[in-house]
């Protein structure tokens, strides 16, 4: 049965409705009896999610089948994988090369390897990218809060100088930026709950320092002025009263921060070369900018490898500085990272040198932190990729990436299409256990989940359950709940966690 297409302006449409919604809504209570049902043992404080966003493909990095070599003039269905596959560190667990340093820390792991995207229709990454982040498949009649948001909602800052919620790395002024602001928000919860943006990490002390060559007392007058200018406004034009007192609130929150010593986890220029090193390959100058490379033409590549190790090392400082939920992305931009339409082979070389030195070292400083255990490390994407699959093979998809009958070049070889049937999660830390593989894929194509089934609504409430929340915890907005899975049916992977 083919699925409905459902477009780029729909999507835009909805979002914008529910924009509104959010903007007119009072205040979200925890619904009746919300409180007890959160009253579970949690096994983390903290939660990293580092964010493939694009479609990072299974067969090629976490989940790999057969390896089938280029050559002029093969048979594109052929080909599984086109990288070799590796041991790791425990056995009967391979990874694809080009991952050994990740390979080598999978005794510390837990693998999904069936994790299985929801059926959308027409597949827009931005569509799966905010159901991956808010466990609700859009459009929804109010704006969904971002899973960050709900966990900075539910259980509160660490440390009340740090943001509860920090996203790193991704930039929203370039491809389907207002989709991806839909889903990077506090939602109905308010702005106080929505996340604190660091676009580039090299130059994160930036964020928490006032403009260069203004003077203290002139950033204190453009503080107040913007809360004059919020008190001022009629109820409606900035919101309801809640989500006005809400924006003032996070005004407070930044500007607690800007005081304080904590304003230091934000600066890389207080690592040791040494160490910056083990997150970037050839270590990092910290008098370049990252955002001027991204415009220099055959550098993007080199940059965001970077740019995410220098992200991985930013959350680290963070989670020791009281940090809640923090996200670190490779970045979605249509057509590069691991929305990989072409050049799929030579294009993942650049991804797996970006995320096998940075996650893997993140790991280990956390483990010889102490901080492994308390710390639930979250690698996934929105869906995988495949050469000849679009969506699922009992729900075809309208081909997005023509295929030729025979592959000439290395345009051609790699992964391309958008294959939702099953994809990986690597988690690390939170309770989980170590050294574990949960799900079991075909090795033929269509390598579709055969095993153990994994949907969005249980991976949250397996992270939830990590932190102590309640899959069917409510809040109630517009006198109805509204659950941090969704309609509260989630159920928490039992078999990813340790026993006791």
């Amino acid at each position: 049965m083919k699925t409905p297409d459902y477009s780029r302006r729909d999507f835009v449409k909805g979002l914008s409705a529910a924009t509104l919604g959010a903007l007119a809504a009072g205040y979200p209570r925890l619904a009746s009896g919300a409180e007890a049902s959160a009253a579970i043992p949690a096994t983390a404080d903290t939660v990293i999610v580092l964010w493939m966003g694009g479609g990072m493909a299974a067969t090629e990095t976490f989940d790999p089948k057969r390896y089938t070599a280029f050559e002029k003039g093969m048979n594109p269905n052929s080909v599984l994988s086109t990288f070799p596959s590796i041991p790791t560190s425990v056995d009967g667990i391979r990874f694809s090369e080009g991952l050994e340093r990740l390979a080598r820390v999978m005794d510390r792991g837990t693998l999904i390897r069936s994790y299985t995207a929801g059926d959308l229709g027409f597949i827009l990454h931005s569509r799966h990218q905010y159901h991956w982040h808010t466990g609700y498949a859009p459009p929804q009649s109010v704006a969904c809060p971002h899973i960050g948001a709900m966990i900075s909602r539910t259980l509160g800052p660490k440390n009340p100088a740090v943001p509860a919620f920090i996203n790193i790395g991704q930039r929203f002024d370039n491809g389907e930026s207002e989709e991806l602001k839909a889903f990077s928000t506090g939602g109905f919860l308010g702005s106080e709950f929505g996340p604190f943006n660091v676009a580039f990490p090299d130059a994160a002390k930036d964020v928490v320092t006032p403009p260069g060559g203004m003077s203290p007392a002139r950033f204190e007058n453009r503080d107040k002025f913007l809360r004059r200018l919020a008190d001022a406004s009629p109820v409606g034009q900035l919101g309801s009263g809640y989500q006005k007192e809400s924006l003032i609130r996070s005004l407070d929150n930044a500007h607690r921060l800007l005081g304080s010593s904590a304003a230091k986890a934000f600066d890389l220029t207080l690592e040791k070369p040494e160490v910056v090193a083990k997150y970037v390959p050839g270590g990092w100058d910290f008098s370049r900018r990252l955002g001027g490379d991204q415009n220099r033409e055959g550098s993007y590549e080199k940059a965001n490898v970077q740019r995410f190790g220098l992200g991985c090392l930013l959350a680290r400082r963070l989670a020791e500085a009281g940090a809640r939920y923090i996200e670190v992305t490779t970045e979605y931009i249509p057509f590069l990272n691991w929305d990989t339409h072409e050049h799929g082979h030579e294009k993942l070389v650049h991804m797996k040198q970006a995320i096998d030195g940075a996650v893997s070292q993140l790991v280990l400083d956390l483990e010889e932190r102490g901080m492994l255990d308390r710390t639930l490390i979250v690698l996934a994407s929105e869906f995988s990729r495949d050469m000849m699959q679009e969506g699922k093979p009992d729900k075809p998809i309208t081909n997005q990436v023509p295929v030729p009958e025979k592959i000439e070049e290395l345009t051609h070889y790699g992964m391309h299409r958008h294959f939702t049937d099953a994809g990986c999660v690597l988690m690390f830390g939170g309770g989980l256990k170590r050294g574990h593989l949960h799900g079991l894929t075909a090795d033929e194509r269509p390598c579709k989940t055969i095993k153990d089934r994994v949907v969005i609504e249980d991976l949250h409430a397996s992270i939830y359950q990590a932190l102590g929340i309640a899959p069917n915890l409510s809040y109630e907005i517009e006198k109805r709940p509204f659950y941090v899975t969704r309609d509260g049916l989630g159920k928490p992977i039992r078999d990813l966690f340790r026993a006791g």
